[in-house]
């Protein structure tokens, strides 16, 4: 049975994707297939309830794994990537909300990689993602 830290470092790090995703493929499928348009998938409230999703998912994981492991340089990563994605949203350019938004997806995506292979590593029965 996996742990809860593991589960939310997976989710957070799908999170984290899935905001890459939609900042490159939306305008792509908007062009593409323009009865997606309907969708609204370009709003800004769609930022808003992601971003929603991610804080609170990416601080209770990269948390816990810190206080496990006392890789305090994980938790600044993600804390880097979280105030960026939020920076993007009063931002309001859109080049540079964009930019903002992958950068900091990126930095919270790498931060709970990292977390979640510190807990790999670990050899004692304790680790929440051993399995065990």
């Amino acid at each position: 049975m996996k742990s809860s830290q593991s589960v939310i470092d997976r989710l957070a790090i799908g999170l984290s994707l899935m905001c890459t995703v939609h900042c490159f493929a939306t305008p792509i499928i908007l062009v593409l297939l323009p009865s997606l348009a309907a969708l609204q998938l370009d709003n800004e409230q769609f930022h808003i309830w992601i971003l929603m999703a991610v804080l609170p998912t990416s601080l209770l994981a990269l948390s816990l794994g810190c206080k496990k492991h006392k890789q305090f340089s994980y938790m600044a990563f993600g804390i880097v990537g979280l105030c960026l994605m939020l920076l993007a949203i009063f931002i309001g350019h859109e080049g540079a909300e964009k930019a903002l938004t992958l950068t900091g997806s990126a930095f919270i995506a790498v931060a709970h990689w990292f977390n979640y292979r510190q807990c790999l590593k670990k050899e004692d029965e304790d680790c929440p993602c051993s399995g065990n």
